[in-house]
């Protein structure tokens, strides 16, 4: 460090220091004031919208990204004139970039996982992990079942997710009850031979519920992988396989 009191830079380039150091304020302080103005304007006109959690620039100039409830996203003009919501699709690279944003905000830290309250269902050498969120009366989740039989070398954390009425509780509570939990899973889910009628705590289903929600996982079965991505729905064996293999 120079202790001259002589600025150790020459005077062109503190003057462009300055002037890049003032235009960068201006621009801070514009953004700034633009979202302020998205926010008031909302707030006033649409009260039943929740809480903005964030105000985000787009690609596409003078249209706004407008983040509530964690994951749900809408779209704006620079002055909240006009709100929508839907997929904003890039057609020259055939991407979802509404889609890629909620999977950004919605990926689910594998590691974060309550372990405690899943089904844990080893084959082979368990090396590559999955987990999904299950309701043991789905149709897809039935035969989605049916096809995971045939990855082989995979840890399956599962979670009991009933959200498809009350019978959908008492199923998972007879399974999740059992001696044998993956027994009973895999009696009821591949060969339709229904689970004893048992009982136990079962608060790790009001929280796999919860955990869910919060995830914003609205249907199932719902797959997620070790780098918190997901895939929801019942996808075929090769899909999964080259997911796995992805991230390897």
């Amino acid at each position: 460090m120079d202790f001259s009191g002589q600025s150790p830079y020459p005077l062109h380039c503190m003057k462009l220091l300055l002037t890049l150091t003032i235009a960068l304020s201006l621009l801070v302080g514009s953004v700034c004031a633009q979202e302020a103005v998205l926010r008031k304007n909302l707030r006033e006109r649409l009260p039943q919208l929740p809480p903005i959690q964030e105000v985000r620039k787009t690609p596409l100039p003078g249209l706004f990204e407008i983040r509530v409830d964690d994951a749900d996203i809408f779209y704006t003009d620079a002055q909240g004139n006009y709100l929508f919501q839907g997929h904003w699709i890039d057609t020259r690279q055939q991407r979802d970039l509404t889609q890629e944003r909620t999977d950004q905000l919605t990926a689910i830290r594998f590691d974060a996982l309550p372990a405690a309250d899943a089904i844990t269902i080893v084959r082979g050498n368990g090396k590559r992990q999955i987990v999904i969120f299950e309701d043991p009366n789905c149709g897809y989740c039935k035969k989605f079942e049916r096809d995971l039989l045939q990855i082989d070398n995979i840890t399956v954390r599962l979670y009991l997710y009933p959200i498809l009425g009350g019978a959908s509780f008492e199923r998972s509570k007879n399974i999740w009850c059992a001696k044998d939990r993956v027994k009973a899973w895999q009696d009821w889910m591949v060969r339709d031979l229904a689970p004893a009628t048992a009982t136990c705590d079962t608060s790790a289903l009001t929280r796999n519920v919860a955990l869910g929600r919060k995830h914003k996982i609205t249907g199932t079965p719902t797959l997620v992988f070790a780098d918190g991505s997901r895939i929801p729905g019942a996808v075929g064996t090769a899909d999964i396989e080259k997911r796995l293999a992805r991230i390897r």
